[in-house]
């Protein structure tokens, strides 16, 4: 081959690897897509309270599918996937149906996720407020109940509560729960900085191992804790004794250190106080 054909051979060249070069870009795009488009869901039926309805038919749906369109597409079952394009929408439109209560939820709530708060918050004086309000409600044997949202939201409660969403303040916290309140029966929702309800339902729990002398406060703390990741504070009516549940376990009787320590822990760094 001569000088001058490879000189005109050269951008041919040039251009195919190019080529080669945004189509494997485009590849990565796409996958980096949908990879992170698997995640966020599966990242959303993980923090949802009673999730696991859902993400086990999540599995089974999306399994499901996977295994189907190969069938069809290995097998070339011409007619069969025609069957399912045609029935595949009516499918996902009658799931939606079913479960719009769900998505309507997840929707309204979307601004309450934890990843758009961290953005916001605002948690200088969480601790010592609490610490504040703990420790005063503890030597006058006032009960509480505060559940301190994590990652997994707690809209779900909030809805059947009374709504407050007021900045954290001690004084307001001691007020809910006096005896003679009309919010002092149920629990509080905090969320970053802010009590978001009162007078919450929490979910008792069902574990056969637990201490049926156990109260109903400690009870509704433990259960809202296997369910999700909060931190649920509990002042006992009777002793005036301070108890925490966390992961399904509940640790009795702690000091305010023992707490302040909890709660620095996961906000994940010292407050001011």
């Amino acid at each position: 081959m001569s000088a001058t054909a490879s000189i005109a051979v050269l951008p041919a060249v040039v251009d195919g690897q190019l080529d080669d070069a945004v189509g494997i870009l485009k590849m990565l795009i796409e996958v980096a897509v949908f990879a992170a488009m698997i995640y966020a869901v599966l990242r959303f039926l993980g923090e949802t309270r009673g999730s696991g309805v859902l993400r086990g038919l999540a599995v089974l749906l999306g399994t499901g599918l996977v295994a189907f369109v190969l069938l069809i597409q290995a097998l070339e079952l011409e007619r069969l996937g025609w069957l399912f394009s045609a029935v595949a929408p009516s499918v996902v439109l009658g799931l939606v149906v079913v479960f719009h209560p769900e998505i309507r939820r997840a929707i309204v709530h979307l601004g309450d996720a934890p990843i758009f708060g961290r953005f916001f918050r605002n948690d200088g004086k969480i601790v010592p407020r609490l610490l504040r309000a703990i420790a005063r409600m503890s030597k006058e044997r006032i009960g509480a109940l505060i559940a301190i949202e994590r990652e997994a939201s707690l809209s779900e409660l909030t809805e059947n509560g009374i709504t407050i969403d007021a900045e954290l303040n001690s004084y307001l916290i001691e007020s809910i729960f006096f005896p003679k309140s009309a919010l002092h029966d149920g629990g509080v929702v905090v969320r970053n900085d802010r009590i978001v309800a009162a007078s919450c339902l929490f979910p008792l729990s069902q574990n056969p191992e637990v201490d049926k002398r156990l109260g109903t406060r400690h009870r509704a703390a433990l259960g809202l804790s296997e369910e999700t990741d909060a931190l649920v504070l509990v002042v006992s009516e009777e002793t005036g004794k301070i108890s925490t549940a966390q992961g399904g376990k509940l640790n009795f009787d702690l000091t305010l250190e023992q707490l302040e320590q909890q709660l620095e822990d996961l906000l994940g760094r010292r407050q001011a106080a």
